[in-house]
């Protein structure tokens, strides 16, 4: 009996551990496949994201204003016009504020004031088209016609915003700004239009199949 009991013993811990070990097996297995998942799925992501960036005016800064959003976009074509319509509102507010900075700092001559004054409303109004761009889109109900109306919204807004961002450097030009002061103006308006150029072109390539993808 005692034999019996130590042999059934035996058998009982070397059955735990043999358990123990297919369990932590079993388990490293599944990690690493969810692993090699969520790393495929990364993948997609980002090539989804550089494959439509490829229809865009500045392909470069598209992926690099985007990649971050991959996860977020996933594969969905909305979404992706979406996070391009945020960016580049958030651009177009960050150089608003540069422009009214250096309106504040005075130093400029009274026609330099005015063309810089010219330009905070001029992004003023980029940024309430970008952001009705954005309202639109979100808004969208899955019903092809009214993606249609809202994408013809979309479009009619952004090339107006692109058009305000160009009246501003124009403005510039016009009254001979002093050179430091409009090169800074410049070079953030340009990213602006850039960004905004290219959220034109991701929300053209929209169409009902993608948007509800």
């Amino acid at each position: 009996m005692h034999a019996l009991a130590r042999e059934m013993e035996h058998f009982s811990s070397t059955s735990l551990c043999a358990l123990a070990v297919v369990l932590v097996l079993f388990s490293c297995s599944a990690s690493s496949s969810a692993l090699m998942t969520n790393s495929s799925c990364n993948d997609d992501n980002a090539q989804f994201v550089k494959n439509s960036c490829g229809a865009t005016t500045y392909p470069n800064l598209c992926i690099k204003s985007l990649s971050s959003y991959s996860s977020e976009i996933n594969t969905n074509y909305q979404k992706l016009a979406n996070a391009a319509l945020a960016v580049s509102l958030k651009s177009a507010k960050s150089a608003s504020t540069l422009v009214l900075k250096l309106l504040r700092r005075g130093h400029l001559k009274p026609n330099e004031a005015a063309a810089v004054k010219d330009c905070v409303d001029n992004i003023g109004e980029s940024i309430d088209e970008v952001r009705q761009s954005l309202g639109e889109l979100k808004s969208f109900n899955g019903n092809v016609g009214d993606l249609e109306f809202k994408m013809s919204n979309v479009k009619t807004w952004l090339s107006a915003a692109l058009t305000d961002d160009d009246t501003c450097m124009e403005g510039l030009d016009e009254e001979n700004v002093a050179p430091k002061v409009k090169n800074k103006i410049r070079s953030s308006i340009a990213g602006v239009a850039q960004l905004t150029s290219n959220a034109l072109a991701l929300v053209s390539n929209l169409n009902y199949t993608s948007s509800v993808n």
